[in-house]
């Protein structure tokens, strides 16, 4: 009998991209597996069409984060679950797995209806109340990077079918190796066309500057971003493709207008052409933010700017990339979207250009000072 199984990750971007791996992992060890994701609708873009997911579930939250316990709501939300996969009132799952840990995204495991209903231990779950919906949760106190912890969510499943077909002995497969991470992400031909036309015909080497954050403790000045995009043309002969997402338009803008030597280019792309365009940059310089971890999953090298959040969990997991930031007193579970005080994104633009030199495998070169004087004239 197929095992179907309900992925609840709603958002964002790159939380999406971090539980990839574990979903691809579920899809390899458990072939004959349905399995559903219910996502919201702007993530959602990027898993459209991706091999692992037979069935792709986007759900509009908005209802349910203004009435979130009333019974209404857990009622349209399990209509719409079992509107769109396809089973009456979503009675159709075996199991469903929470890998946000929100109350939002347990009441939305909760209305799927699934018997076994498995998350993160209480200590570890990133709003404490949503254990309420759990009937299994899985300690990942051991692991340090989300990846890892998501596979452990996908193992605990993994391992539980294998016991009850007394097939352990195949099922105590390893999960994959940092080197083996699956990000299975499926880009038109047409997006393809669209960044090869774009960019790839136009530029020999490029690099991407994203200097959105999504939360505004994230953001490291576009002047700086400027800079770096003059010393990447000075020193590499990298053009520099500015990214940005929904409302960003203008931080791109200001990286352009305050580059001296205009190679700061401005580029619109979707989710899916920004993984197509990932593919072929030299280089990824961001924030903890989705561009980063789409870029980190594309094999991108990648220099992430890290405040509030902790590259240990968050980060680029290639022993390559290089994370530059200020371990201050309070940055350990800071998280926070606002603060009154600012030092934990006060990255220099040398720190920064020699971490790019570092990445790249380039030696530190005499024209460093080049960054900094820029910054000093304005």
């Amino acid at each position: 009998m197929t095992m179907r199984i309900l992925i609840v990750k709603l958002s964002a971007i790159g939380d999406v991209v971090h539980t990839l791996p574990a979903v691809a992992f579920l899809k390899r060890s458990l072939p004959d597996a349905h399995i559903s994701w219910a996502v919201e609708r702007r993530a959602a873009a990027l898993l459209q069409g991706s091999p692992v997911i037979d069935n792709l579930l986007e759900i509009d939250t908005r209802a349910l984060r203004k009435n979130i316990f009333r019974s209404t709501t857990l009622e349209a939300l399990r209509a719409q679950l079992g509107n769109l996969s396809g089973k009456d009132q979503g009675n159709g799952f075996d199991v469903a797995i929470d890998f946000q840990g929100l109350v939002k995204s347990g009441v939305v495991m909760r209305a799927a209806n699934a018997p076994r209903r498995i998350g993160f231990a209480s200590d570890e779950l990133r709003e404490k109340f949503s254990r309420i919906f759990l009937t299994e949760q899985v300690s990942t106190s051991s692991h340090h990077h989300v990846i890892e912890k998501n596979l452990a969510l996908a193992r605990a499943v993994i391992n539980s079918s294998a016991t009850q077909k007394s097939e352990a002995k195949s099922v105590e497969a390893k999960p994959p190796s940092l080197s083996a991470y699956e990000f299975p992400i499926t880009v038109s031909s047409a997006d393809e066309q669209y960044i090869e036309e774009a960019v790839s015909q136009r530029y020999e080497k490029f690099a991407i500057l994203n200097p959105g954050g999504g939360w505004a403790t994230k953001l490291w000045s576009v002047e700086r971003f400027a800079a770096i995009a003059d010393w990447l043309w000075q020193e590499m002969r990298f053009t520099s493709l500015v990214t940005f997402g929904p409302g960003e338009e203008k931080l791109a803008q200001a990286v352009q207008s305050n580059s001296r030597h205009n190679t700061a280019l401005p580029i619109p792309a979707t989710l899916k052409q920004f993984v197509a365009l990932a593919r072929r940059a030299k280089l990824f310089v961001g924030g903890d933010t989705g561009p980063l971890h789409i870029a980190a999953a594309c094999g991108t090298p990648v220099v992430g700017l890290y405040g509030p959040t902790a590259p240990a969990r968050n980060g680029p997991f290639d022993t390559s990339d290089i994370t530059v930031g200020r371990d201050l007193w309070c940055r350990t579970n800071c998280h926070k979207r606002k603060c009154w005080h600012w030092e934990c994104m006060e990255i220099s633009v040398e720190e920064v250009t020699q971490a790019i030199a570092e990445r790249l495998g380039e030696k530190p070169i005499a024209a460093l000072a080049f960054s900094q004087a820029v910054i000093a004239h304005r």
